[in-house]
């Protein structure tokens, strides 16, 4: 750890925003086609998929792609764990902006789980209820 934190904080944004990329990825393969179909605009997906013709690869590879959002996210939440309590400056000017920094990014780390968890429930659950 480094006696300011500041590096510590930098990292713990860092991760949270890959996580949140990671996880999103997941929205776009499985929840997001799931959720168009269900409300009935299906002639949407069609659109869509005509305009991004990649998402039907990234369906087809949701295993993969979950596997390496999970791990992404794993990786985020360790290293969340580890800067929790990473030091701050004394100096309020650079104190209030690293713990609004560490808030921001749990609060960001804890988004990423929770679309994480809604993709991985419409790519591998729903379809077996």
């Amino acid at each position: 750890m480094s006696h300011d934190g500041l590096s510590e904080t930098k990292t713990s944004y860092i991760s949270a925003l890959i996580s949140l990329f990671a996880s999103s990825s997941t929205l776009i393969c499985c929840a997001i086609p799931a959720l168009l179909v269900s409300l009935g605009a299906g002639a949407t997906l069609a659109s869509l998929v005509s305009v991004f013709p990649k998402i039907v690869w990234i369906s087809e590879h949701k295993e993969a792609i979950f596997a390496l959002s999970s791990g992404l996210m794993l990786i985020g939440g360790i290293l969340q764990w580890r800067n929790r309590n990473a030091p701050c400056p004394i100096d309020p000017k650079m104190r209030d902006p690293c713990l609004k920094t560490r808030k921001f990014s749990e609060r960001i780390y804890w988004i990423s789980l929770g679309l994480l968890m809604i993709g991985g429930w419409f790519a591998f659950i729903q379809p077996l209820l």
